[in-house]
């Protein structure tokens, strides 16, 4: 008997820098690739659908089909980040920003890695202009704490130095919370 279970794929460099997708069309380049129950989550790149369960190996092949997929379709590399739901949920079940006061200066964001951080990387870290603080992190996650300057905040491609290959994709953790909730109705 074969299992499904809920993934959730967040999409980085989807609806910024000129780079526009309609979820609608997302939706339907999921649904090309015969994934099943396939739904979105605000315009910012936030897809899940269900899909054979599957290991490592056969999870780091999906991801590689949908980013050659999107990149063929979309003409621009689309770097995916597949996590189950319950994987998210986990995380937010951790609490792993227990205790950090959020303020109008302040915001929580989850950061989904492709790779672990590097193994030299000083956790908890605070960036030099102290525009942000690396709090913990587990091999698929970053958790940031980030202070806005001006108004704004740094983005993700510049968090974990130039040491760090992998990519990164950042969701605020209230945004996390309900892309989860999303998924799991789906």
């Amino acid at each position: 008997m074969t299992t499904t279970t809920t993934y959730i794929a967040f999409l980085r460099a989807v609806n910024v820098g000129g780079r526009t997708v309609k979820m609608e069309r997302l939706r339907a380049l999921f649904g090309e690739l015969g994934l099943e129950r396939v739904g979105s989550y605000i315009q910012s790149g936030n897809v899940f659908f269900t899909a054979e369960d599957t290991d490592a190996a056969g999870r780091a092949a999906l991801t590689a089909r949908i980013e050659h997929h999107l990149a063929e379709r979309l003409g621009f590399p689309v770097p995916v980040l597949l996590r189950t739901v319950d994987e998210v949920q986990a995380v937010l079940d951790a609490e792993p920003f227990a205790g950090v006061e959020v303020t109008p200066d302040v915001r929580l964001t989850v950061n989904f890695l492709s790779e672990p951080l590097p193994a030299d990387f000083p956790i908890p870290f605070t960036s030099p202009k102290g525009d942000y603080e690396v709090i913990g992190a587990d091999p698929g996650t970053a958790f940031v704490v980030v202070h806005l300057r001006n108004g704004k905040w740094v983005t993700t491609g510049s968090l974990f130095g130039k040491s760090y290959q992998g990519s990164v994709t950042s969701r605020f953790l209230h945004t996390t919370a309900k892309i989860a909730a999303a998924a799991r109705k789906a």
